[in-house]
């Protein structure tokens, strides 16, 4: 594993498994039996590809903030820079694999960078998405339920296949064309959201005629056809890919010029932002129309339990919102250190990151959090959250 920034790596080779730059239940197992045995961490990106029969590409594609698609479009900068650093590495030939989440067709820049900017080697690139779930990677990875790869060379395919076969079972690894494998991860991720949204939206009509979401959850969730899971009303989802992934959607459909397309599923992410701006104004009705000066306290920050990860979690825009009002926020979450709460709020750029910190208190104890407040929001699922005396 490489990667150019120092910092990460060093963390990565920490004897104190504590203190892995992720946290993942069960991560530091597999990191502990398999460290320099056969996993290694290392800055020295050059020599890894060179030595590579295989490089998978593995960045961050955000949504870019700047330029044509700003807010939609996925910022390949990272991919292309990967693409660059391959070709002018690599001294022999490789199989280049995709498993970082990217727009259809992404593929087709990637062997044009790689032919004609390299040394005269050969690439296939492959396309593998990564289909993980924050908080339950370990466990996707033993016992996935399928693995899905995408290319035009069929030897390739089967290096990588092979690969997967010494854990999963052969039905279990799909092939596909370069295009589908690469469509297929938005549309799974789009599929994910498309529910959450969907039952969110039911519990506002839930809460005005007097049924229960959760009992109408289970109704349905019964029902072979539509299954039980995704169907829990919350205050809506976050993490890195749910909207950054849709909002890709959106924009490749309007490049193709299907507005409609692009309308339906644009539709998901303003039900979303519609549930989180009603979680915050529930709280401010429920306190007589006021919060200023007013004590609330967040039970977790991550955008979902067993992970460190807040990108895009809701509980960074219901505080925003709540702290537009005045609001002062205490805020607890076993796995969340302090300094990320404040960097979260400071990237929105809504005040100073002197009156966030004016605003916003991170607590280390649950009970410190909650004392004299007057409200408790759980933002955080975390399962721990169900054992403490209430009382």
């Amino acid at each position: 594993v490489v990667d150019v920034n120092e910092k990460r790596i060093a963390a990565w080779n920490d004897p104190d498994l504590s203190r892995l730059p992720v946290y993942e239940p069960g991560l530091d197992e597999v990191v502990a039996q398999a460290r320099g045995r056969n996993l290694f961490f290392s800055t020295d990106v050059d020599n890894a590809i060179a030595q590579a029969d295989m490089v998978f590409i593995s960045v961050n594609t955000p949504t870019k903030t700047y330029g044509k698609g700003k807010g939609m479009a996925a910022d390949l900068k990272f991919i292309e820079l990967c693409a660059r650093q391959i070709a002018a590495a690599a001294t022999s030939d490789k199989i280049v694999v995709e498993k970082s989440t990217l727009p259809v067709r992404t593929a087709e820049a990637l062997k044009n960078i790689l032919h004609n900017t390299g040394n005269g080697v050969s690439f296939h690139i492959l396309s593998n998405p990564e289909f993980l779930a924050e908080g339950t990677a370990v466990k996707d990875l033993r016992e996935p339920d399928r693995v899905l790869i995408g290319g035009e060379n069929q030897q390739a395919i089967q290096a990588l296949a092979d690969i997967y076969a010494n854990w999963v079972p052969r039905e279990r690894i799909i092939t596909t064309n370069l295009w589908s494998s690469e469509l297929s991860k938005l549309t799974a991720n789009a599929f994910l959201a498309q529910r959450v949204s969907s039952i969110n939206a039911i519990s506002e009509l839930c809460e005005k005629t007097g049924a229960n979401v959760d009992e109408v959850a289970r109704a349905i969730g019964t029902d072979s056809r539509i299954g039980p899971k995704f169907l829990k009303a919350s205050v809506g989802f976050g993490g890195s890919c749910f909207q950054k992934d849709i909002l890709n959607l959106v924009y490749i459909a309007r490049s193709y010029g299907l507005h409609q397309v692009a309308d339906y599923w644009e539709q998901v992410i303003i039900m979303n932002d519609h549930q989180k701006r009603r979680f915050a104004d529930n709280i401010v009705q429920t306190l007589y129309n006021t919060v200023s000066g007013k004590k609330i306290t967040f039970l977790g920050w991550a955008f979902k339990k067993d992970t460190n990860d807040t990108r895009e979690s809701a509980a960074i825009y219901v505080a925003d919102a709540l702290l537009n009002e005045q609001a002062h926020i205490t805020v607890y979450d076993p796995k969340v250190r302090a300094e990320q709460v404040y960097a979260d709020l400071d990237y929105l750029g809504s005040r100073s990151p002197q009156e966030n910190r004016q605003l916003i208190t991170v607590a280390s104890d649950p009970y410190e959090a909650t004392n004299s407040a007057h409200a408790i929001a759980l933002l955080t699922e975390w399962d721990e959250f169900t054992t403490y005396d209430w009382k």
